[in-house]
């Protein structure tokens, strides 16, 4: 009988235990603390099991887990806004509005109230040009729903131009 292998066994399953029950006392309180300084309730749950994932390998070396677990944490949630700062300094510039003349402006409106399928269908054979195999084979369908589409949309499209006068 190994006595070491039955030693290990035993601290792993220690170990195991030891986590499982600071992970039962702790989630809410961290999920809370998380909350509170994230203000939103998922990247709080996101941000404590993230911290709990990296807490789990040195629990045994660690003398005060609980308070380890609450730095991790509050760690996870700088990390997360300097993230979100960062994004923000990175993100592309609105454009600016388009203005065109009224009456394509109406025409974009229309085109946006019908359907998305149709639309698509509509956009690729008149602003584009394609031919009705080329949209087929764009959209995976067969030529005659691609007719079939370009028809409704055009019937759509109609419906409400005439109703906007």
């Amino acid at each position: 009988m190994d006595v070491t292998r039955d030693d290990a066994g035993a601290a792993a399953r220690a170990t195991v235990v030891g986590f499982d029950a600071l992970y039962r006392d702790q989630l809410l309180a961290m999920v809370r603390l998380a909350h509170l300084l994230t203000g939103s309730n998922a990247v709080a749950e996101d941000l404590v099991h993230d911290a709990f994932v990296k807490v789990r390998p040195r629990f045994d070396e660690l003398r005060e887990p609980t308070a380890y677990l609450r730095t991790a944490v509050v760690n996870e949630c700088r990390m997360w806004f300097r993230r979100r700062d960062v994004e923000a300094r990175h993100a592309p510039a609105e454009p600016e509005p388009i203005s065109l003349a009224p009456e394509l402006d109406e025409l974009w409106s229309a085109l946006r109230s019908i359907p998305p399928r149709r639309r698509i269908v509509l956009f690729l054979r008149f602003y584009e040009d394609r031919s009705v195999d080329e949209i087929a084979e764009i959209l995976g369908c067969r030529p005659a729903t691609v007719r079939s589409l370009l028809r409704r949309g055009l019937a759509s499209l109609r419906e409400v131009v005439s109703d906007d006068r």
